[in-house]
This record gives structure tokens, C-alpha cells and sequence, in this order.
């Protein structure tokens, strides 16, 4: 937890009152790999931040193949944004890709604190304003045009990504077949 009370204080500091209140009300969960964090259909009713590991968003297409949306690992903040801020069923599931550890707070938890600590909404803000630039970034790398130039983006900004994350998943989200990011891959070493 201490890891998670720095990585808050870094973005704006907080009175003792404020680090009390986060100390009782943080609960931690351990995953294990590819167990459901949130399954689609149910309401998201926490936000997670990861100590350790690392997860992806997914949703069944049309066709009933799953679709990586995002991925994310220690020291993000995670969790399915129009079903957790609406406080409705997720059309997202969200599953651990490696051994995890999160702290998480409940959905009333956090009115609470946006209520009674107003640092702690410059820090909210803070943190939704870099979510919302890397979905704008991702929606740029699926709309660039060809299958290697979508490769290169992910490689010059996630490159740990390739690291860690199965192909078939990075491939769906970066919207190509597996095969394609696989000869992509190969012909971009």
C-alpha cells in the first residue's frame, strides 16, 4: 500500500487525514493468471490499482471472437470506465495476464473521498486526464493505415508490451490477425 500512497503523493500531496482514510479503505486482492477481475455483463463496482502484474481489457465481437481493448500493468489504474463512473453492466471483461497484486477502493468509497478531500480530486483529475490521452493514442494506432506502421507505434511506445503480452492479444488490439502481427514481427526484428 505504501507503493500506491507514494505514487499518489507524487501527483499532488495530501494531508495525514486524507492517507488515514485511503490506509482503511483500501482493500487488496491477489489474482491468479487469467482470472476474471470483472466479468462482462456485471457492474464494475471498484477501481484497481496494480502493484504487481500486469491485465487486459477484452469484449466478444459480433463474430464471438474477443477483442483486446487495453492492457495494463504495476502501477496503473484500472477499471471498466462508462460501467464504474455509470454505475452499469460492462460490455468489457478484464482478466489477469500474469500472477497480480491490486489495491482497490468501492465506487461509494471514492464519492466519499471526492466529498470530503478535495486533493484528493486534483489527483482524480490528474489521473484521468493521462487515461484519456493513452485511449486517444490507441485509437490513432488502430486508424493508421498499414499493418507494420501500427506495429512500429506500439514498439516506439509500449515496447514492453511486446515483452510481456501474448501476440494473439496484441494483434487484436491492434486490430490484424495474429498472423499479421506474427510476419509483421518477424520482418520488423
Amino acid at each position: 500500500m505504501n507503493e500506491l500512497l507514494q505514487f499518489l503523493k507524487s501527483i499532488y500531496p495530501f494531508s495525514d487525514e486524507l492517507e488515514q482514510f485511503l490506509r482503511k479503505n483500501l482493500h487488496v486482492k491477489v489474482l491468479k493468471r487469467n482470472e476474471l477481475l470483472l466479468k462482462a455483463g456485471t457492474v464494475c463496482k471498484n477501481v484497481y490499482f496494480i502493484k504487481t502484474g500486469a491485465f487486459r481489457s477484452f469484449y466478444y465481437n459480433d463474430e464471438g471472437q474477443e477483442t483486446n481493448t487495453w492492457f495494463m500493468k504495476e502501477g496503473d489504474v484500472i477499471l471498466s470506465v462508462e460501467s464504474f463512473f455509470r454505475q452499469k453492466l460492462s460490455t468489457e471483461s478484464i482478466i489477469s495476464i500474469e500472477g497480480s497484486e491490486v489495491h482497490f477502493i468501492d465506487y461509494d468509497t471514492l464519492q466519499l473521498l471526492y466529498r470530503n478531500f478535495l486533493e484528493f480530486n486534483v489527483i482524480s483529475r490528474v489521473l484521468l486526464e493521462h487515461y484519456y490521452i493513452l485511449s486517444e493514442q490507441r485509437l490513432y494506432a488502430v486508424r493508421l493505415k498499414t499493418a507494420r506502421e501500427k506495429y512500429h507505434w506500439l514498439m516506439q511506445n509500449f515496447p514492453e508490451m511486446i515483452l510481456r503480452i501474448p501476440s494473439k492479444y496484441l494483434a487484436s488490439y491492434l486490430g490484424m490477425s495474429a498472423e499479421t502481427f506474427s510476419r509483421v514481427k518477424l520482418v520488423s526484428k
